[in-house]
């Protein structure tokens, strides 16, 4: 499971105005700085049990209950152990940028919990800031 964050590459180069490798290499530095903004953007709204479509669904009653005998909240945060959004990570070349779980047990149980309370992506607002950020990040 993973979110693509893609470039515009001409309207790089026409900002930056660098070329070749420099280009590259600053243009990469902005990708993973975005990225990892990313990662921080979807574990703090999560942490508030809201994804990107809005506040997350509540857990079942067996499940509530399960949580709280094992003396965790019972609003949903997706957050039981912290492995599975800790295990998140970021990638980059000079043309796109990944957000990624770096363990397949974590990211089969992103993929399930996504399912029922997306949170993994950005909504137009969150991608808004994003672009700011990256572009911010190229000066």
């Amino acid at each position: 499971m993973q979110v693509k964050i893609n470039t515009n590459a001409k309207e790089i180069a026409k900002r930056v105005g660098k070329k070749g490798k420099e280009l590259s290499a600053s243009v990469k530095r902005a990708l993973l700085i975005t990225a990892q903004q990313g990662v921080n953007v979807i574990q703090d709204r999560t942490a508030k049990g809201v994804g990107y479509k809005g506040a997350f669904a509540s857990y079942t009653p067996e499940y509530a209950a399960f949580r709280s005998e094992k003396g965790r909240g019972t609003k949903p945060d997706l957050n039981f152990t912290g492995q599975m959004l800790g295990a998140m990570t970021v990638s980059a070349d000079s043309k796109k940028a990944e957000i990624f779980f770096s363990r397949a047990t974590e990211s089969k149980k992103a993929a399930m919990n996504d399912k029922k309370r997306p949170f993994f992506g950005f909504s137009d607002q969150e991608e808004r800031q994003l672009g700011k950020i990256f572009f911010k990040a190229l000066k």
